[in-house]
């Protein structure tokens, strides 16, 4: 089976640096003229889709990507989020909809829940396992709204009557992730593609072997991605360079905030992702080729890819053999590393059969050169 790789899109801006926010951060605004030329380029370059994530700090996802189905011809839209802020039946309107217009371009990731602050924004009181409950009604009804036959459902936290969608099934894929029991349990049940971020090999291979157990007990199957950034060159010496640069932009003292408050994090997938470095610049190197200095100040996924073009396709190469189906990618700034990893580690990954030849788009959408840097005049 060939793998899927799909891009990121930065819609709470971009930079060249590690650092997420602040005065030394983001450089690029997540304009909707910055965001179609990363949209553009990984529909040219051949990535299956692109994550738009979801939170206070960042676009609108579904508006944001809406607005680039015109801007692009064949690249599909994984839309991140909450299950919690909209019900069941309007969330599968508006999937409906969107499949219809964007002619199929819509996948599904479904969040169930942000840091208690974020979630309480939201006026979302709810605990961690019981917004695991409510996730669990939530896709019921979705995903018998959205097989074309009216749903009936009555729990906790959703009663409805009849809830379905115009023009009957509209099928869309499901992304979701989550390290707790709670979340696998969902996994299992409902979703199609269960989501991890970027573990070493040997820490993540007994999730995929439980998930397989857990999802063959509700008699599903299910699919595997992974989160990764990527920093790969023509050289490895040159990619690893990148990662001393980084570090020589981090502000200690920010490293200290950021890991104080990651380490009260609930999230059982970001403890996970602290353990790899417990705050420490000293080793960040935690299996071949990752690298887990973007974890010191960021949270979610915060392990990369580092190396040559060839390095990185054998550590791709690897997380398939343990059962990786799809790859959710991204790298500082967005549009330059799409183009790093698209022509220097997609044609590899074409060469040993790993990844489908996707027929070029017809070219009524221009796209970005790779020579063009970021501009205020790009983004206009």
């Amino acid at each position: 089976m060939t793998i899927k790789i799909h891009w990121f899109l930065p819609t709470a801006g971009d930079s060249r640096t590690v650092v997420p926010f602040g005065p030394e951060g983001h450089r690029r605004a997540p304009t909707i003229d910055y965001l179609a030329q990363i949209a553009q380029a990984a529909d040219r370059l051949g990535y299956e889709g692109v994550l738009t994530p979801t939170g206070t700090w960042c676009e609108d996802a579904w508006l944001v990507t809406a607005a680039l189905i015109r801007e692009t011809e064949r690249l599909k839209f994984l839309v991140a989020f909450r299950p919690g802020s909209l019900t069941p039946t309007l969330a599968a309107q508006k999937a409906a909809t969107y499949q219809r217009i964007s002619n199929g371009r819509l996948l599904l990731n479904i969040v169930t829940g942000g840091e208690q602050s974020e979630q309480r924004r939201f006026g979302d009181w709810l605990d961690h396992d019981e917004r695991y409950d409510r996730t669990d009604e939530f896709l019921t009804v979705l995903r018998g709204a959205l097989s074309g036959t009216p749903t009936d459902f009555q729990g906790r936290y959703y009663h409805v009557a009849g809830a379905t969608v115009s023009g009957g099934a509209v099928p869309t894929p499901l992304y979701f992730g989550g390290a707790s029991d709670a979340a696998e349990r969902v996994a299992a049940r409902h979703v199609d593609v269960y989501l991890a971020w970027g573990e070493p090999p040997a820490m993540v291979a007994p999730r995929l072997a439980r998930m397989r157990e857990l999802a063959a007990a509700e008699g599903r199957t299910l699919r595997f991605g992974i989160r990764l950034h990527t920093i790969t060159r023509d050289r490895a010496a040159d990619a690893w360079a990148e990662t001393d640069r980084f570090l020589e932009g981090l502000d200690p003292a920010l490293v200290d905030l950021a890991q104080s408050t990651l380490s009260a994090s609930q999230s059982v997938g970001q403890q996970r992702m602290l353990s790899l470095h417990g705050g420490s610049r000293d080793d960040l190197v935690v299996s071949p080729n990752l690298w887990a200095g973007y974890g010191l100040v960021r949270g979610g996924a915060g392990t990369t890819l580092v190396g040559s073009h060839a390095d990185v396709a054998d550590r791709i190469e690897e997380y398939h053999q343990l059962g990786f189906d799809e790859f959710i990618l991204s790298g500082h700034p967005h549009l330059e590393e799409a183009y790093w990893f698209g022509e220097g580690v997609m044609p590899i990954l074409r060469q040993r059969g790993l990844l489908d030849v996707i027929p070029p788009a017809s070219g009524s959408v221009q796209p970005v050169p790779a020579s063009v840097a970021y501009s205020p005049i790009n983004a206009r």
